[in-house]
């Protein structure tokens, strides 16, 4: 069970989306997944702001759409030590700050960037919240991954952002980029004629089972249920249109 303490930084440690009508996502994720949803506290003070939990253990966040402009989606944050001095870093380095710093009240200390290919990512400084409490495994997520016309563009990037070494390997027939911290797969990077974006992935016991309830639940099917060479993924959409992977992971 992987039930999670801590993170090195430059670990992906926390996924939460911005939903504009919070019941209706609490019904399709708990009925995809087995969350339970907590609220983070008083709304004056937390905006809305609530926990998935599985198990009792923290999972993903949700909270109101901020922006009513755009198609809600799934945020990645990366674990850091200092949040300022990484900011500094992505100004050197070609990206741009989207939100500087902010304490979220005694839980951490937030900021989110775009980086040169126009890919939002937020990072997270922790404090009493440290992200999520179990990870990899099923109904937790397992994968963070950068979609990008041209990879090449990012891969210095991130090596310099979060001492992220670029690895490159077979996926079926195409190349994808793995990012290692200290030796360990943390996140990946893959080539997509389209706009930049993080995307998460969630672990399933069964993908072609939990894709079976998408529809029933108010949600669609992106891409049915394929292998490669991690497991048997796919891709599916939440009644607001926000997409996310799931996976059974291989053994």
């Amino acid at each position: 069970m992987p039930e999670m303490t801590r993170y090195e930084p430059g670990t992906p440690s926390w996924v939460d989306i911005g939903v504009p009508d919070i019941d209706t996502s609490v019904a399709f994720y708990s009925g995809l997944f087995g969350w339970t949803f907590e609220s983070a506290g008083p709304v004056e003070e937390t905006g809305g702001y609530g926990m998935f939990t599985l198990r009792g253990k923290r999972v993903a966040g949700i909270g109101p759409q901020m922006d009513q402009g755009q198609a809600p989606y799934w945020n990645s944050y990366v674990s850091v030590a200092d949040a300022d001095a990484t900011l500094a870093r992505v100004e050197a380095d070609g990206g741009k700050i989207a939100m500087p710093g902010m304490d979220v009240l005694d839980a951490g200390r937030m900021a989110i960037f775009l980086d040169p290919a126009g890919a939002q990512l937020s990072i997270w400084q922790p404090n009493q919240h440290i992200g999520a409490e179990l990870v990899s495994e099923p109904g937790a997520f397992c994968w963070n991954e950068v979609t990008c016309p041209d990879p090449h563009v990012l891969t210095t990037f991130y090596e310099r952002i979060f001492n992220w070494q670029a690895s490159s390997m077979d996926m079926g027939g195409f190349e994808y980029t793995l990012f290692l911290l200290g030796g360990n797969r943390v996140a990946g990077m893959m080539q997509k004629d389209a706009p930049a974006r993080w995307n998460v992935t969630f672990a399933v016991a069964d993908c072609d089972a939990t894709v079976a309830e998408v529809s029933g639940l108010g949600g669609s099917v992106l891409q049915p249920p394929s292998d490669i060479p991690v497991g048997r993924f796919a891709v599916i959409a939440d009644p607001d249109g926000a997409d996310f992977g799931v996976i059974k992971l291989a053994a």
